[in-house]
């Protein structure tokens, strides 16, 4: 029986034309059903202005500085959908990622990341201090992900850039299809496909920098 595609109606803004829209690919995913919400893709950026102009279904709000509630809590507030934030592993860890990932809880997280280097006894602390899900990131072979998970790390996110799509290969061959697995995918379609293909529920995607989009504005404008 062939296939019909249904006609999706679409409202637009009569000012909000320019968007960031998460590419379509990455909807043949399972998705992973967090606290209610079924997650297919997640926007890799801490970008307020991207944030607020964005189709994706969650943030997954990680940057390369020490864990701060003033920063996750401006981009809980203005995020129209659920929040995955950073509360470190790596620089930043022991008490001090606990007691910010049960702010995180508070402030209105539907999750937290820690760092590849965090050790298996701060995942514990954590998950048995919050009511949100423990994100586990895991960035290369090395990675004790197994131990990561029985410490109470609920879901596995896989960042191995290049090796990204065998990593998660890997780990569902050897733990199963229940394991939650997010994993980047990349801003090619093909990797994306390749991710999904290998595994994974859920996608991070990067989307352009305020600065690239706008590039591309003024281009316009100057014609």
């Amino acid at each position: 029986m062939e296939k019909i595609e249904k006609y999706i109606p679409k409202i637009e803004s009569r000012l909000r034309h320019i968007y960031i829209n998460v590419p379509k690919e990455i909807y043949r995913c399972s998705g992973i059903n967090v606290l209610n919400k079924r997650i297919k893709s997640l926007l890799f950026t801490t970008d307020l202005a991207i944030i607020r102009n964005a189709n994706a279904d969650s943030i997954m709000a990680v940057y390369p500085f020490t864990p701060q509630n003033t920063i996750n809590q401006s981009i809980i507030n203005v995020a129209s959908m659920p929040c995955f934030v950073g509360v470190g592993g790596g620089t930043t860890s022991g008490d001090r990622s606990v007691n910010i990932a049960f702010q995180a809880e508070l402030i209105g997280a539907y999750g937290v990341v820690v760092n590849a280097p965090i050790k298996d006894d701060v995942i514990t602390k954590i998950a048995n201090l919050i009511d949100i899900p423990v994100l586990a990131t895991i960035s290369s072979f090395k990675d004790d992900y197994k131990s990561k998970f029985e410490a109470g790390a609920k879901i596995l996110n896989v960042s191995a850039a290049k090796d990204t799509p065998k990593l998660v290969k890997q780990i569902r061959k050897e733990m199963g299809p229940e394991i939650p697995i997010i994993a980047t995918g990349g801003k090619e379609v093909s990797s994306i496909e390749e991710t999904i293909d290998a595994g994974a529920n859920a996608i991070t995607y990067t989307p352009p920098s305020s600065a690239e989009v706008f590039k591309e504005m003024m281009k316009k404008y100057r014609k």
